[in-house]
């Protein structure tokens, strides 16, 4: 009886060379299909980044406008490594702030690995993004 035992376990051990291939097919297929996602949220993310840093610098400078009646440009180094907005469709600016009377909102330009500066015009309140 003990022979019967040990000769069944001694029969089938470990997986065929079918199986593993089939799993491998597996994960090569869940690979394929997690990369390209993770990387454009990757992106999306230093996009968010740098519209935060932008709307910040924003704020800052219309306060101080606000406060001082001038206010010296902001530089922020951009984070985001493709040429156009991913989050705004595509768009070539993405719009912050809020338009206030006739002056309107601003924009901002997407600009893969450069810089952006916040400024404002101290005569007529008009805050530009280049």
């Amino acid at each position: 009886m003990i022979k019967n035992i040990r000769a069944k376990l001694n029969e089938k051990k470990g997986f065929t060379l079918a199986e593993l291939l089939i799993v491998v097919a597996i994960i090569a297929v869940l690979v394929a299909i997690a990369i390209p996602i993770f990387s454009s949220q990757l992106e999306k993310s230093r996009e968010a980044t740098d519209l935060a840093n932008v709307r910040a610098a924003y704020a800052e400078v219309v306060a101080e406008y606000l406060t001082e009646g001038s206010a010296s440009p902001i530089t922020i180094s951009a984070k985001q490594t493709k040429a156009n907005w991913q989050t705004y469709n595509s768009a070539a600016k993405a719009p912050i702030g809020t338009q206030i009377g006739s002056v309107g909102a601003a924009s901002v330009p997407a600009n893969a690995g450069g810089s952006y500066t916040v400024s404002i015009n101290a005569s007529t309140g008009v805050v530009t993004v280049n």
